[in-house]
């Protein structure tokens, strides 16, 4: 299965990490690097520039079953995933579990560099699975869009600053990311049923935005909503690095966190 042609497997983590050893013939990119807080028309314009050479170059095609994956069910991996959904390829998964189970359960590793195979990805994006602020701003007062906060409670209320406004984006519900993983189950995501109990007042006919603070647990989320089945889900790709930079944008915090 390794060695199928049109297999793709990314390894997510810091070359440091992915040096010392990985899944054989993985490549690497450390996707954290590639973060991106412009959603105006011209940000967006520039990011699926940016983010189609970044694609070609780690050789995704529209032939290849792409796999990503992080150390667990990490915030990485996820972003490759929403990445990848965005461009309308499907044909996408992450490891569940990441390279800590893959080991775990006796699998083999390596250490040697494997070279990326460039392509000429050209990916059509879909506006349906990302939001801007445009958007988010424009739907505050809709009662048929939630707004998740994938951030711990400390940036959610305030107390802990990270951006020229603390808090959050009004309406929003704050469910931190690691609430999606079993922490004592070696980083999987925790089933099924526990995670339909988590995000349980979320309606999945309505409008659902995720958000953190630069696009990464928020794509986590992300993935975990569309496997519960959730239809309209976006991710906010600018999150509070961008929100809460911008002083025309409303804000809230809660009163511990002011």
């Amino acid at each position: 299965m390794l060695e199928d042609r049109n297999l793709l497997i990314v390894d997510t983590r810091p070359f440091s990490s992915y040096g010392e050893s990985h899944i054989p013939s993985a490549v690497n990119i450390d996707l954290v690097q590639f973060h991106w807080i412009d959603t105006s028309k011209s940000g967006i314009v520039q990011f699926n520039k940016q983010s189609k050479l970044l694609l070609s170059n780690i050789g995704v095609s529209k032939d290849k079953f792409v796999v990503f994956y992080d150390d667990v069910s990490g915030i990485s991996a996820a972003r490759g995933v929403w990445l990848l959904l965005y461009f309308s390829h499907k044909k996408v998964a992450m490891l569940d579990g990441g390279l800590k189970k893959w080991k775990a359960e006796g699998y083999k590793t390596e250490t040697k560099t494997n070279p990326f195979v460039h392509s000429n990805f050209n990916g059509e994006p879909n506006p349906k699975v990302l939001a801007d602020f445009v958007h988010i701003n424009s739907v505050l007062k809709s009662k048929r869009s939630f707004i998740i906060d994938a951030r711990s409670k400390e940036e959610y209320d305030g107390s802990a600053i990270r951006a020229a406004h603390a808090g959050h984006i009004p309406t929003a519900t704050n469910i931190d990311w690691n609430d999606n993983l079993d922490h004592g189950g070696g980083g999987v995501f925790k089933s099924h049923d526990k995670l339909e109990q988590i995000y349980s007042n979320i309606p999945k006919d309505a409008e659902v935005i995720m958000y953190c603070q630069g696009g990464y647990r928020a794509a986590n989320s992300f993935v975990v909503l569309k496997m519960l089945g959730y239809k309209n889900v976006r991710m906010y790709l600018g999150s509070w690095g961008e929100w809460g930079n911008r002083l025309d944008l409303p804000v809230e915090k809660m009163a511990s966190g002011k």
